[in-house]
């Protein structure tokens, strides 16, 4: 099994280098056709993300793909890109395996568990598809890692629990209100953080968004975003009691909603809750808000103790993923020196039976006249003998049907026993 994997990653290189060696989705149709064209090149997959640059290939045996992925990666980024080998890592058999498996379980990403990698390799494993790139060893690899990344999404909760303050504040809203569909988040200063807080809680349902920020001009720009209004920093409390969720990150030296304001917001909201997530910091929302019926309010500690908890908990379940993985590497190694091996042992076995066969033929005459269970215990004998000089190779050639020097011992007993490829 000749495939390799040559990579480059947030482990090993920053954004800027990452960002020279990314391969541009417009453009990878025609790269996947160029890398298969090239000559000992059988296969190709190339996955190119914001964090990761992967390609692999599978290649005729004893062809050298260093310096063929090399020559692919000078011509298509038109540069020499020895001067980024210390950022590279190279990978050889079973080590492509078990990286890909471990990319597609999102236990390679920036950040553990997260689910977008496996939709990421999935178009790459269409695309290659479609540029006709896959048909062997590698898409039966990459194949069974997707297969893999489901069954780490399916059996583990390694992706179930947000493991940053935006989603933090997702997933609190949501035990707060059960389902976020048609509810109505209020953003007050519109910093970064605000923005991302409001794009996934959008993304999990709420409709309706309303904006303020001591900037007018910000304020109407971040509404456009979001299909939502503008409305003035000074009358923000003429609207703030419509919100159920209200994300604040202001500049402001004081809290904006006191106790005695936000009591008057809720009264008007007849016993509907509101959600503070008070990402500022002097905090925007006076603490004791929290002690208002139907008031709950979660400063940056308050999402930052939940974000260390979930990260502790994806790192248990990174633990159960990782034996998934392993177990399924495994299988899968078996599952392809078993192919890899059929065609050399049949081949084996039909260059000894031919050497026995011929052995009968030319002894027949000296043997005289056998009736049918004198042959058939010749047969038996011979078929014996062979069997017993064949078990020692092909039990060899199974023991290590997964290791690396299986290409090499499979050659060296075709030789000894003059098998031809």
């Amino acid at each position: 099994m000749n495939v390799t994997l040559v990579g480059i990653s947030h482990r090993t290189a920053p954004i800027e280098i990452r960002e020279r060696m990314n391969i541009q989705e417009s453009r990878l149709a025609a790269a996947l056709s160029d890398l298969v064209s090239r000559e000992g090149i059988r296969e190709g997959l190339i996955l190119s993300t914001c964090n990761r640059v992967d390609l692999a290939v599978s290649a005729e045996e004893g062809a050298e793909v260093k310096p063929l992925l090399r020559g692919f990666l000078a011509d298509y980024h038109r540069y020499d890109v020895s001067a980024y080998d210390r950022y590279l890592y190279w990978l050889r058999g079973r080590e492509v395996v078990y990286h890909l498996f471990r990319v597609a379980s999102s236990l390679d990403s920036m950040v553990l568990g997260e689910p977008q990698i496996l939709g990421q390799l999935k178009q790459a494993y269409r695309a290659a598809r479609e540029a006709g790139a896959l048909g062997g060893t590698l898409h039966e690899i990459t194949e069974q890692a997707l297969a893999v990344g489901r069954r780490v999404r399916r059996e583990t909760a390694l992706g179930t629990t947000a493991v940053s303050v935006s989603y933090a504040a997702v997933e609190l809203a949501k035990k707060i209100f059960g389902s976020l569909e048609g509810k109505t988040i209020f953003i007050l200063g519109a910093g970064k953080m605000s923005e991302l807080a409001a794009r996934h809680l959008v993304s999990s349902g709420a409709s309706s968004i309303l904006v303020a920020n001591r900037t007018p001009s910000r304020a109407e720009e971040l509404a456009r975003v979001f299909g939502g209004a503008a409305v003035p920093f000074a009358g923000l409390f003429e609207h703030l009691g419509r919100a159920d969720i209200v994300i604040s990150s202001t500049g402001s030296p004081e809290p904006l909603v006191t106790r005695d304001r936000a009591s008057r917001l809720l009264a008007g909201r007849k016993g509907r809750p509101m959600f503070f997530v008070d990402i500022a910091v002097p905090r925007d929302i006076d603490p004791a808000v929290n002690e208002l019926d139907n008031a709950f309010v979660y400063d940056i500690d308050d999402l930052e103790q939940v974000v260390a908890a979930n990260r502790k908990q994806r790192e248990r379940e990174a633990g159960w993923a990782e034996e998934i993985v392993a177990e399924e590497v495994q299988r899968m190694m078996r599952r392809l020196a078993s192919k890899e091996l059929a065609p050399t042992i049949v081949a084996l076995e039909q260059r000894l039976e031919r050497i026995r066969a011929g052995e009968m033929d030319r002894f027949r005459g000296k043997l005289g006249a056998l009736n049918d269970e004198q042959r058939e215990a010749v047969e038996t004998l011979t078929r014996g003998i062979l069997n017993k000089i064949l078990h020692g190779p092909i039990t060899e050639l199974k023991n290590g049907a997964d290791s690396p020097e299986q290409s090499a011992m499979v050659q060296l007993i075709k030789r000894i026993f003059g098998v031809s490829d």
